[in-house]
């Protein structure tokens, strides 16, 4: 396909720079004509990028996606034809998830209430952990109770799947952590015990840089965070520093873990022997939860929407690799901290110890943040009961998602990224559109406060948990 240079028939052509969400440009700069829109820009960014399958892409002027031909958007926002117009491409994801708006399961089992709750990798289980002392697996076609694990003392504040899927993990109030197998779910072993208070967080070594998965790392109240392998059945490093609770932990995709603390920093530690690489300070409260711009490729590993299962350790590491490549990209990986201080910070930990950008906005403490799965975009919780938007590259405050009439405690995305799922101390879920910025659907059920939700990762269905002790299963 030409691109054309000279002037239109339209009139005057217009003076476009195409570049990619990290601000490399394509091509150089082109003369459009005013009626060049979305599906043209889409024929000739997939022409310059040599794409032998053509991609869809969305594309963006100023954190807004462009609709509309470029001569109606050049009118409608009173935007000079003299200046180059900055036009940012996206590529969107070839499947498309649907939102769901129904209740297809209302799962009764635990005695008190649903404190987490978390899909396999493969999106084919769930789990749930609760204030009961259990964890419970649950058989996704049957919606029924599959497993019930007994063995923990007091509450369980936390699970995490390994992302090959052959292992959870759970971690209690009283600090004791327990690993399961999902098949039986029987516990692998003892717990495994060194923390003196209890868990706030649990994240596993990238598939990609291991596998099988054998090490996890878990962040306590005590202010330890601790490295464990379930095949030796023992912590194999203790990180050191923190004057204050842990909250919340990563494992990087590059090997690192980060840390986030109630003495108001974030560390980066090396995972050999466990030394402090960097220390990323500026929040001047507690840093509640943390998210990583390649959360959702570490989290799934080798298993994406296809639902291909694989039959070795060394296939699936292969996979997973070749996933996180893709998903990466050539930029570094970031990372979104929110805190009690009201605001966030985007940080490049490989490339710097000082934030890219501080993000502010929200009116009360940040509960949560969470990255698309494309790492496009950012998605805030807060006290202030609002879910707000922000684009993953730059830290650009992009829109507020109105609607709760309480706190949000957790948001989820959907596997494509064109939906975030929110669940509140209001008793509702809500599910919202990121391209319309909307709420698309209002999932009223539950009969108390909300405290846990997560879209499974082949995005089929939504689970979620609260204070009313039910597991409620969602589907499209």
């Amino acid at each position: 396909m030409e691109v054309e240079t000279e002037q239109g028939e339209t009139g005057k052509s217009v003076m476009c720079v195409l570049t990619d969400p990290e601000g490399t440009t394509l091509g150089g700069t082109m003369y459009l004509p005013q009626n060049v829109g979305p599906i043209q820009l889409q024929q000739i960014v997939n022409t310059l990028l040599k794409n032998e399958e053509k991609f869809p892409y969305a594309f963006y002027i100023s954190n807004q996606e462009l609709l509309v031909p470029l001569g109606n958007y050049l009118e409608k926002n009173k935007v000079s034809m003299e200046k180059t117009l900055s036009i940012v491409y996206q590529p969107q994801a070839v499947f498309r998830i649907r939102p769901v708006n129904r209740c297809s399961a209302t799962i009764a089992g635990h005695t008190e209430a649903v404190l987490s709750v978390a899909f396999s990798p493969d999106g084919r289980q769930l789990a749930s952990g609760s204030g009961d002392t259990t964890v419970r697996l649950w058989d996704l076609n049957t919606q029924t109770p599959m497993f019930t694990c007994t063995g923990h003392k007091n509450w369980v504040l936390c699970i995490a799947w390994s992302p090959d899927g052959k292992h959870l993990v759970s971690g209690s109030k009283s600090g004791e952590l327990q690993c399961w197998d999902p098949q039986t779910g029987k516990p692998a072993g003892n717990p495994l015990t060194g923390h003196k208070k209890w868990i706030t967080g649990i994240s596993w070594e990238p598939v990609h840089l291991n596998a099988p998965c054998r090490r996890f790392v878990s962040a306590s109240k005590d202010g330890d965070a601790r490295i464990w392998d379930i095949s030796l059945k023992k912590c194999v490093i203790c990180l050191s520093g923190h004057t204050l609770a842990v909250t919340c932990v990563k494992w990087g995709g590059d090997g690192v873990i980060y840390t986030g603390s109630q003495d108001c920093t974030i560390k980066v530690w090396e995972t050999s022997q466990g030394k402090l690489i960097r220390e990323l300070k500026g929040h001047g409260h507690w840093v509640n939860s943390l998210a990583l711009s390649t959360e959702f490729v570490l989290r799934t590993g080798a298993f994406d929407h296809t639902g291909k299962q694989y039959s070795s350790p060394e296939e699936m590491k292969k996979v997973a690799l070749e996933r996180y490549n893709k998903m990466k990209g050539n930029a570094p990986e970031r990372l979104v901290s929110g805190s009690d201080d009201f605001t966030m910070f985007l940080w490049e930990p490989a490339v710097s110890k000082h934030h890219k950008v501080r993000m502010t906005g929200h009116q009360q403490l940040v509960n949560h943040v969470y990255f698309s799965p494309d790492g496009q975009w950012v998605a805030s919780a807060s006290f202030d009961k609002s879910v707000k938007l922000w684009n993953g590259t730059t830290g650009e405050f992009v829109a507020a998602f109105r609607g709760h009439v309480g706190p949000v405690y957790q948001i989820s995305w959907s596997a494509d990224s064109r939906l975030l799922l929110s669940g509140s101390k209001d008793s509702t879920l809500k599910v919202w559109d990121i391209r319309t910025k909307k709420l698309k659907q209002d999932l009223p059920g539950h009969a108390d406060e909300v405290f846990a939700v997560d879209w499974s990762p082949d995005g089929e269905k939504v689970a979620s948990g609260g204070k009313d002790r039910v597991l409620k299963l969602w589907m499209g």
